[in-house]
């Protein structure tokens, strides 16, 4: 059992995810606000093959003074990372030195993530508004998603790896799971039933909340959690768009089934809406894999599927892909009923010239 006054010292990693708008020009970012490309950190580990494309763009913000009890009141660095399918994803950092128990109190009063989406947000807005011009369609979403990642340098005054998992998984859990408070055996377990070594000094133990990681050089493995983070950002906001848009299709099926007359055009603008929506999922799909295709068993590829798995994206995908084709469909027997509908008022039309023309040759004798 970990000693609860041990003095643990470490970075304290907070990832806010943003979505600002459809796309960025970077040649026309870079001449608003100073800014460098980000290219993924690499090691011996990871492969050429693995880099983004395009590379986002880095820009370093002023420190930002956040309280975080046990903290208290501290300067936090800044930096914010921007895709070129404008997401961007604002890196808070502040290092800490506190005690095993200080460190749980620490996880619990980040359970409430408001005062971090603030923060990020605030820290971030002066950049959003320097970069208007270069972003397509720009608007700040009020959806947002945030990780937490406790990292420790390995060695010191903090057991080994193995030594953690074995005497304090309690503890551990705690922190992932954001919990001051004890916890079952059963969630202990759930918690550090996925975990990834690539030496017997490292460990990244995820929840779908936080990360205790233990590494030094580790930037390669904070820029895929940033990553997978965004992906679950922007599928969400795809999936809600969708929802909302088969509210709309279903407060059509129900007038329309009383009427013919005003079903002609009714449903020409929500087709287009939907083939427009179908387009823009699709190329969610598309640029946020294309941007770091992560496969094969390197470290990198099997910690990005385990990032998955923690936050269902494989989930997340099947759910849009249904509701894509559940819009479709609806949309469809619409556009058939008003085919039809077209159809039946034609054929009125014939029968009633018809009738005219008889009724003329009639009267006309």
């Amino acid at each position: 059992m970990l000693d609860p006054s041990l003095s643990l010292g470490g970075v304290l990693h907070i990832a806010v995810a943003f979505d600002w708008g459809d796309e960025v020009d970077f040649s026309h970012a870079q001449r608003l606000a100073p800014a460098q490309f980000r290219p993924l950190a690499r090691r011996p580990r990871t492969p050429p093959s693995i880099a983004y494309r395009p590379p986002p763009l880095r820009f370093t913000l002023p420190a930002v003074r956040m309280s975080l009890p046990p903290l208290g009141d501290v300067d936090v660095q800044c930096e914010t990372t921007v895709f070129d399918f404008a997401a961007a994803s604002v890196a808070l950092h502040a290092p800490f030195q506190l005690e095993a128990k200080q460190l749980t109190d620490l996880a619990a009063s980040l359970s409430e993530p408001t005062g971090l989406i603030l923060a990020a947000k605030s820290a971030s807005e002066s950049l959003f508004q320097h970069l208007l011009p270069a972003i397509q369609r720009p608007c700040w979403s009020e959806f947002s998603e945030e990780y937490i990642v406790f990292q420790f340098p390995p060695g010191d005054s903090l057991p080994a790896p193995e030594v953690l998992l074995r005497d304090s998984p309690e503890w551990l859990a705690s922190l992932i799971r954001l919990e001051a408070g004890p916890l079952s055996q059963q969630e202990i377990n759930e918690s550090l039933r996925l975990r990834l070594s690539y030496s017997p000094n490292d460990l990244l133990v995820p929840e779908w909340s936080a990360a205790v990681l233990i590494d030094r050089d580790c930037e390669e493995t904070l820029q895929t959690i940033e990553f997978a983070n965004l992906q679950l950002l922007e599928f969400r906001l795809t999936d809600e768009r969708l929802d909302d848009q088969l509210v709309s299709a279903y407060e059509l099926v129900h007038p329309l089934a009383g009427s013919w007359l005003g079903s002609w055009r009714s449903h020409a603008k929500p087709l287009r809406l939907l083939g427009d929506l179908k387009i823009e999922a699709n190329a969610v799909f598309e640029r946020t894999s294309n941007v770091l295709k992560l496969m094969g068993d390197q470290y990198l590829a099997r910690l990005y599927r385990m990032l998955a798995s923690r936050f269902h994206l494989d989930e997340w995908t099947q759910s849009i892909e249904r509701s894509l084709a559940v819009l479709e469909g609806v949309y469809q027997a619409l556009s058939d009923q008003s085919s039809r509908y077209r159809t039946e008022v034609l054929e009125i039309i014939i029968v009633l010239l018809i009738a005219f023309e008889i009724a003329m040759t009639w009267f006309g004798r």
